[in-house]
């Protein structure tokens, strides 16, 4: 299946931004654009958590085995008291969405404006839209204490390594990082272990962190373990609101 073709990049803002300098008031312009979307972001979403974010394909559709089984770890997380949080469309990320949603859970989406209008799934308590990937992918990572990460292409690759990243560098607590989905996994999990791993550009303790598995059950247990007795977790709050932040019911 192959995607829609995109407008060209110059059409979009973000592809304005990527293009080189612009004039100095459209750059400041701009950067009031980003600043807002941020203070949008912290606002709508800073009650919403403790969070657990899911990664994966839009392309699954609802009689794949692995919308399946994301809708299962949906259910699973949101019964341990987690909001499910993904990038708001279809397939994987609308999967987990209704897992969560059917147990009662809280559901978390942060759609991100395409040319071709990714439309935001209808399993979502919140949706928080975004015109720029790079703060979509801060407000994926912030809220979050896991990420879960399900077949897809090259977006869930890359907030695959973005987590792994952050989590490597010290930038974020060594949160768990879930791949469901052994044989999919399998050739990339490969190329780290017998390539990068002798060539010295990660070490085994990177490759260490990545959590691989098939079963729902063991995933969802394995985050809420760390979440309490690695982190602290509480779910107990006594939220103050300060800048009109949106607290979301479950």
């Amino acid at each position: 299946m192959e995607a829609p073709n995109p407008v060209p990049a110059a059409a979009s803002d973000e592809g304005r931004l990527l293009a080189g300098p612009e004039s100095r008031l459209a750059e400041l312009a701009r950067l009031n654009r980003i600043a807002f979307e941020f203070l949008r972001g912290f606002r709508k979403l800073h009650f919403v958590g403790p969070c657990v974010t899911v990664f994966g394909s839009a392309r699954f559709k609802e009689d794949h085995r692995y919308y399946a089984l994301a809708r299962e770890i949906g259910r699973r997380l949101a019964r341990f008291g987690f909001t499910v949080m993904t990038g708001g469309g279809p397939g994987i990320m609308e999967a987990a969405n209704r897992g969560a949603k059917e147990a009662g859970g809280r559901s978390i989406g942060c759609n991100i404006q395409l040319a071709h209008e990714q439309s935001p799934n209808p399993y979502l308590d919140l949706m928080v839209e975004f015109r720029y990937f790079f703060v979509r992918k801060v407000m994926l990572a912030k809220y979050s204490y896991a990420f879960v990460a399900f077949p897809g292409g090259f977006g869930t690759m890359d907030e695959i390594f973005e987590a792994a990243t952050l989590i490597q560098t010290g930038k974020i607590r060594d949160f768990p990082v879930v791949l469901m989905g052994s044989d999919y996994w399998a050739p990339l999990l490969n190329f780290l272990r017998d390539t990068m791993v002798p060539a010295g550009t990660i070490g085994l303790s990177d490759l260490d962190r990545l959590i691989v598995t098939d079963s729902p059950e063991d995933a969802a247990t394995t985050i809420f373990t760390a979440a309490t007795t690695k982190f602290g977790l509480r779910w107990e709050r006594k939220p103050k609101w300060i800048l009109g932040e949106r607290q979301v019911s479950s």
